[in-house]
């Protein structure tokens, strides 16, 4: 890959940070909207995108029959359970427990997992840059304050977003093969519609309870901000990027998530961060930059 390897993983950088400032927009946007209603505005929303840019791209829409089972199954549990998971994590157990268990396992998965889909080497600088990467989104999240607290209140949350650093791993791994068969845009457009419609029933009782007419323009913001950016360019950027480098590596980019949820409550909310903090996202980003630095070929 040569110097375009650098562009995969600037992108993997960016599509995280973005994320990661969503953490702030979507907690201001849930003072309008409920939960599971404004996931499923995020990524219905983004269905008409996805297949507008494909058409226009691509010439066709289509996939074939097993295909888009295989992308069924990849959109319940991906976009569907996934969501759920988290927002359930984040009830039933503590900010930074969810946090930690949500992001720091993400990566460990992907590379275990990984051989049940494609051939991808676990380098000594995999390894290395991973562990200090990890370390350092640790004390990103620890050294909020907050703390991490492992008592039975919080075992259903803490499972639950356990959960779903292994869902997540496996769901970006079953779409690494399908890209070699389709386009990361196509792939996305598929698994994104799919996981609309077995989001929208859980929405039935929140429609009702939305003024729609009297949405201000940060409720306005908080919904083009999650469609356009974090859905329809992000999925497909990190989707590209991931292909290119491979999963293994990708993932552990995820811990940029974090640390620009950090910044943007410190932005928006005028949250404190620490000094344990800033050497966290420092000692991550030393860990990642030394993964990126590896003459990697794309994951056979």
């Amino acid at each position: 890959m040569g110097k375009q390897a650098y562009l995969y993983y600037a992108g993997l950088v960016i599509v995280a940070a973005v994320w990661g400032t969503n953490f702030g927009i979507s907690r201001l946007a849930m003072d309008t909207f409920d939960p599971a209603l404004f996931t499923f505005l995020r990524f219905g929303l983004a269905v008409p995108f996805f297949f507008i840019l494909l058409k226009l791209r691509e010439g066709s829409v289509g996939v074939s029959f097993k295909v888009a089972m295989q992308l069924m199954v990849i959109g319940l549990f991906g976009v569907t359970g996934l969501e759920i998971a988290v927002m359930y994590s984040i009830k039933y157990t503590t900010l930074a427990n969810a946090s930690l268990l949500n992001v720091a396992p993400w990566p460990i998965f992907a590379a275990l997992f990984a051989p049940l889909f494609y051939r991808e080497a676990i380098s000594k600088r995999l390894v290395t840059g991973g562990i200090a990467a990890m370390i350092g989104v640790s004390l990103v999240i620890i050294g909020g304050g907050e703390g991490i607290d492992l008592s039975s209140r919080n075992m259903i949350g803490n499972a639950l977003a356990f959960a779903v650093s292994m869902i997540g791993a496996l769901f970006n791994l079953a779409c690494m093969p399908l890209m070699k068969q389709y386009s990361a845009l196509r792939v996305s457009a598929w698994f994104i519609l799919f996981g609309s419609l077995f989001l929208f029933p859980l929405t039935l009782g929140s429609w009702g309870k939305v003024d729609w007419s009297g949405l201000d323009a940060g409720s306005l913001l908080a919904i083009f901000y999650n469609v356009i950016l974090c859905t329809v360019v992000a999925f497909v950027v990190w989707n590209v990027c991931m292909y290119r480098i491979g999963a293994a590596r990708s993932n552990f980019f995820r811990y940029v998530v974090p640390a620009a949820a950090v910044a943007a409550g410190y932005i928006l909310f005028d949250e404190r961060i620490t000094l344990w903090q800033i050497a966290g996202a420092l000692c991550m980003a030393a860990g990642l930059i030394w993964i990126s630095l590896e003459k990697k070929q794309r994951p056979s």
